[in-house]
């Protein structure tokens, strides 16, 4: 995993959901993932269009009604699927799930193995803005999966955020390759 891919995929809300549930054996079809998510329609449509142009997903050839297609994993979206099954299962429930469908958190925890600087964090991200980074890292250390430590150790001291918690345990289900940022 990659984090330009990684920041693309959790840019929709039920991205990463949709594939933990087609991981743990939901059917590919419409319904049944529409049921399994509780995502809005609209929503949901949004974020299957979205994985088949990252090509994580395609339309199973031969099955399906033309108006209800069944999907599949491909096999990159199968390696990816299972990382966003671990997500998932480090961050059980509703309020663990409400932080993992907002853009951000995810990459930010990919990018905080070690005690890493805002500005450090923010390059490695790409388009985010430093308005956007902030309320992600204050909403995430309010949640105890960052901690924010004041590095004292220069002549002018300065804030770093680690993953700690269940955002050390998604940092790890993620497995981002640092030579890859």
């Amino acid at each position: 995993m990659d984090m330009p891919l990684l920041v693309k995929l959790t840019s929709k809300a039920w991205s990463l959901k949709i594939l933990g549930l087609l991981h743990s054996g939901v059917p590919g079809r419409q319904a049944p993932l529409i049921a399994a998510t509780s995502a809005s329609r609209s929503a949901f449509a949004a974020s299957l269009e979205h994985l088949a142009q990252l090509g994580l997903l395609e339309r199973n050839p031969g099955h399906g009604h033309p108006l209800r297609p069944e999907f599949r994993l491909t096999e990159q979206g199968k390696v990816v699927a299972a990382m966003a099954h671990r997500i998932l299962e480090a961050a059980p429930g509703e309020d663990g799930f409400d932080i993992l469908k907002r853009s951000w958190p995810v990459p930010i925890l990919a990018l905080t193995e070690a005690p890493s600087r805002f500005s450090t964090i923010r390059s490695g991200l790409g388009a985010i803005t430093d308005r956007a980074l902030s309320k992600s890292l204050g909403m995430l250390e309010e949640r105890e999966w960052l901690r924010r430590e004041i590095d004292v150790s220069q002549r002018t001291p300065f804030p770093t955020y680690q993953a700690v918690n269940a955002g050390q345990t998604i940092n790890r289900a993620i497995g981002l390759s640092h030579s890859n940022l």
